[in-house]
């Protein structure tokens, strides 16, 4: 995701907005349909001048068409992209609330507990961080040991694997004596919300876009940014080319946008800071647990304006 401070600089705002990748491929996308309309309009201004009507009428009612489609598009991947940020935020406040439980019922004197729930806690979300993406980053998670490692390795799903170390040590706590059935009681549903967060973040990975009405979006622009000279050139003669170059920035520009957001978990630059979320959940679940961080432990990613967070 990149920072920056809304409503507050447009100026500003624009002058950096060429930072996205997303941006670069519209503008790249832009230039070619500018190419391709000048060189419509030379041929059939200086080249071939013959003159031709095609009815307006067809081009606004496939441009009705069009935006009633871009409007659903739309909609469809930031409902996707609000979802995942939403899902995000549940697995924040439940890492909080869990160690604050955690904190108050322990044993006060068993400080090694509560520091193997906050590292599990930590890594949990560190991991599923990754889990969206490619794959789980070993170096990523803290106060992670060989050992570790060559148990984790033989888990095909790293993230359900620390939640039930998660539920297992809690209930090595309770078995001890230390825990009350009213205790476990409340601490059942704050260990469920882990799962139910991993599982609804796969459905939004694994379910995209159905691929044919993707593709015949991207299909509709394009045809109807190369049919569109043939409607314009005789009102406008060569100031086609920028009404049409204008008109597909439009329309591919919400297209790929919409095409980014949808799959809310990469590392485009408009995707979810999940990385630095996860960050976030380390540094509140250490603190609350009074326990002591590592100087490995890395800390929330500054907020420098047009940076790029991930």
């Amino acid at each position: 995701m990149i920072i920056y401070e809304t409503n507050q600089n447009f100026w500003r705002d624009i002058s950096h907005l060429t930072r996205s990748w997303t941006m670069r491929r519209i503008l790249r996308g832009a230039g070619g349909v500018a190419a391709f309309t000048s060189v419509f309009c030379v041929l059939f201004i200086e080249v071939w001048p013959k003159e031709f009507t095609i009815p307006s009428t067809i081009f606004s009612l496939l441009g009705i068409v069009l935006s009633v489609l871009m409007v659903f598009r739309t909609n469809s991947a930031y409902d996707r992209w609000y979802e995942g940020r939403r899902l995000w935020g549940t697995l924040v406040n439940n890492s909080r609330n869990l160690a604050i439980m955690i904190q108050a019922t322990f044993p006060k004197e068993d400080m090694q507990s509560r520091k193997e729930l906050a590292i599990l806690i930590s890594n949990f979300a560190i991991s599923l961080k990754e889990h969206l993406r490619k794959g789980v980053i070993w170096s990523e998670l803290i106060y992670f040991t060989p050992e570790d490692q060559a148990s984790y390795q033989t888990k095909k799903h790293i993230p359900n694997h620390i939640a039930s170390l998660i539920h297992q040590k809690v209930q090595v706590v309770y078995r001890s004596g230390a825990l009350g059935d009213a205790d476990m009681i409340n601490f059942k549903p704050h260990m469920q919300v882990f799962m139910d967060v991993a599982g609804a973040c796969e459905r939004i990975k694994k379910t995209p876009i159905p691929f044919s009405y993707s593709v015949y979006i991207k299909l509709l622009i394009l045809g109807y940014s190369v049919m569109l000279p043939f409607g314009l050139i005789q009102d406008f003669g060569y100031f086609t080319i920028p009404l049409v170059t204008f008109i597909f920035f439009t329309f591919i520009g919400i297209e790929i946008m919409a095409a980014e957001i949808e799959e809310p978990f990469g590392l485009d630059c408009n995707d979810l800071p999940t990385g630095d979320i996860a960050k976030t959940i380390t540094t509140n679940v250490f603190e609350i647990l009074s326990v002591d961080q590592s100087a490995s432990v890395t800390q929330p990613a500054t907020t420098d304006l047009y940076t790029k967070v991930f």
